[in-house]
């Protein structure tokens, strides 16, 4: 994903936005996914249509989705698409402003409660269903001793490494792909 891809939030309003679970995983749908009516978000997510269509005109309002008119086939359809791929913010962005700083503080944290919760549904499922993927789902941790520059280089090849992979053509070779969930922190931290 290259840095026209990747938003920069520097508005407290709009990672208020972000700070609700169902809107944050519509917006996950729709990378996923891809443009979609709100009917098709409320059955993938298990909401009601009009509390769909509430969220999504929050997401609308702080430019995280827009309307995608050309996929319609009538005026009644309304699809919506993502306004950008990736999003990125930094918590001292907010440092001035206490409440700006607590809504940061709050999307960061929803959003490794997340993570986690992903890879904790992984772990839950049926026996069936982990053996049907044999060894690829993984995990790893590595401590490194990192400066500051470096953790920034590691984060570029990362980022990189994964843009690849999200990024490519699907191959058209008959092989059924399911979405998987991927995930990285590199944060200073003490053992």
């Amino acid at each position: 994903m290259d840095g026209s891809q990747v938003r920069q939030i520097t508005d407290s309003r709009v990672l208020a936005a972000m700070s609700h679970p169902l809107r944050r995983r519509l917006m996950d749908v729709l990378k996923v996914d891809g443009p979609s009516t709100v009917s098709m978000l409320a059955e993938r997510t298990g909401q009601a249509p009009a509390n769909v269509s509430h969220h999504m005109k929050v997401l609308g309002a702080c430019d995280l989705v827009a309307e995608a008119p050309e996929l319609a086939r009538d005026r009644r359809e309304r699809w919506w698409r993502l306004v950008t791929r990736g999003l990125r913010w930094s918590n001292a962005d907010f440092d001035a402003d206490p409440a700006a700083r607590a809504v940061a503080d709050a999307v960061t944290s929803l959003n490794l409660d997340r993570h986690v919760a992903l890879a904790r549904a992984w772990h839950a499922a049926d026996e069936s269903a982990r053996a049907a993927w044999g060894e690829g789902p993984f995990s790893t941790d590595k401590w490194l001793r990192l400066t500051p520059e470096e953790l920034a280089e590691l984060d570029r090849e990362v980022i990189d490494l994964l843009a690849r992979w999200a990024d490519r053509e699907v191959p058209d070779d008959g092989r059924e792909r399911e979405p998987v969930f991927l995930f990285a922190y590199g944060v200073p931290a003490q053992p």
